[in-house]
């Protein structure tokens, strides 16, 4: 994100993040940080935040996980999942930096799984 505000609203909620899973600070949280997204006209910061903290509050968790992936040669391979709190502190810090091209198609890939989550 581009405001220093809104990163230093990040920054405090990967602070809350990484000591407890609090899901009604989480959801406040990320509804206040989605308001800079709008204030940024950044469309898809806005809706992975939204989307984010409508599936955080129908699950109660954020498992966001990938089942497979593929090396350089092509090679498939199993994906560890993270804790509810490493996912949601990745999200986070992808938001942070969102100007770099590869964390926006990494935000982009989380969008596209929480829609197929939640509808």
């Amino acid at each position: 994100m581009k405001s220093v505000e809104a990163n230093q609203k990040i920054d405090a909620l990967i602070a809350v993040v990484e000591k407890e899973f609090n899901t009604a600070l989480i959801i406040e949280s990320l509804k206040e940080i989605r308001e800079y997204a709008l204030k940024e006209t950044d469309p898809l910061l806005a809706k992975v935040n939204r989307l984010a903290y409508e599936y955080i509050e129908e699950n109660e968790c954020f498992d966001h996980t990938v089942e497979k992936g593929e090396d350089e040669e092509g090679e498939d391979y199993l994906l560890e999942p993270g804790t509810d709190q490493e996912n949601l502190v990745y999200l986070l810090q992808l938001t942070r930096q969102s100007e770099n091209t590869f964390n926006r198609e990494e935000i982009k890939e989380m969008r596209t799984w929480l829609k197929k989550k939640l509808y």
